[in-house]
């Protein structure tokens, strides 16, 4: 059954997401070095969906999705329009590493807006405890001496939570209200949508002559963390749901850390190696509730309840749908 938990594909799944959105952050750094944030937006975004765009006409999946194409806009502006600005523009001054682990705190936020509408699923002690201990996790690395190398800037680190917020609504829009579209179908047109809406911007922002690396890095982004990740991350939420789909991101920043640490040479603290435990084990009991296997009856629960449509509501409020 798809949508009930962590089984071994959905670990698969996950190890995947780990790894596809946890170097995303050292390409951004480096495509940022001589492409404005909306250029890498335009060329991230058009390049994965010319990727895409063959398979999708073929299947007829890029049918499907014209025929619900406002709610697949919003998708887009959630997931992608959004989050890729921002982040652009936070790591002009925010090292990677540092990005990586504000935008862990996705779970968290994916979490209260299940809470708001009706999931009571995640107020089991397990995982919430799990989500508590992950967070805290996230919170030790942030506080480890030198990671940021002086003061933070508060701004930057403001997008970089709103990222953290529409990265938590996303799921939710695809299992309300895209849940029988084609995840093909989707994320290309999706990825046009948001392609075409900022070449405009990207020609009027685009000032300097692109680097060889910085080209690199933006073929990398299209390619390997946008066109190939999105299918994995859709893959991942039919397998395991909205609300676990986006745990991943507590292991995302380790892997940012790791990389903005060899490659950039970002520093590399002792709060770190406190972290990652308290952030793995946080995963885990936040994902499974502590179990090797979940119990079909509570899963089948949070699948029924995330699926609904946004018009059923519980006296705990109505579910937003971003």
């Amino acid at each position: 059954m798809s949508g009930t938990g962590f089984g071994r594909r959905g670990w698969l799944l996950f190890g995947a997401m780990c790894l596809l959105w946890g170097v995303p952050y050292l390409f951004i750094s480096i495509a940022v070095e001589s492409f404005s944030p909306p250029s890498i937006v335009a060329g991230r975004t058009l390049i994965a969906a010319l990727l895409l765009l063959p398979f999708a006409i073929r299947s007829g999946a890029l049918k499907a999705a014209w025929k619900v194409w406002p709610w697949v806009l919003a998708f887009g502006l959630v997931e992608m329009g959004g989050p890729f600005l921002l982040l652009g523009n936070a790591e002009q001054s925010l090292p990677s590493g540092l990005t990586g682990l504000l935008v862990a705190t996705v779970p968290l936020f994916a979490a209260l807006i299940a809470l708001g509408g009706g999931d009571r699923g995640v107020l089991a002690p397990a995982r919430l405890i799990g989500l508590l201990v992950g967070f805290v996790g996230v919170g030790v690395v942030v506080a480890g001496p030198g990671l940021s190398g002086g003061k933070v800037d508060l701004l930057a680190a403001g997008e970089v939570l709103f990222v953290a917020v529409l990265y938590a609504t996303a799921p939710f829009i695809v299992a309300r209200k895209l849940g029988d579209v084609p995840s093909m179908g989707t994320i290309t047109l999706a990825l046009l949508f948001i392609g075409i809406l900022y070449l405009p911007i990207a020609l009027l922002t685009q000032h300097e002559v692109p680097t060889a690396p910085s080209i690199v890095a933006l073929i990398a982004l299209a390619v390997i963390c946008t066109a190939v990740a999105f299918l994995a991350f859709f893959a991942l939420i039919k397998e395991v749901g909205p609300v676990r789909a986006p745990l991943f991101t507590y292991v995302n920043p380790i892997i940012a850390i790791i990389l903005g640490a060899i490659v950039l040479t970002e520093p590399l603290t002792v709060g770190l190696l406190i972290g990652f435990p308290l952030v793995i084990i946080g995963c885990w009991f936040a994902g499974t509730g502590g179990r090797l296997r979940p119990r079909a009856a509570d899963d089948a629960a949070a699948l029924a309840q995330a699926a609904a449509p946004p018009e059923v509501t519980t006296p705990g409020g109505s579910p937003s749908t971003g």
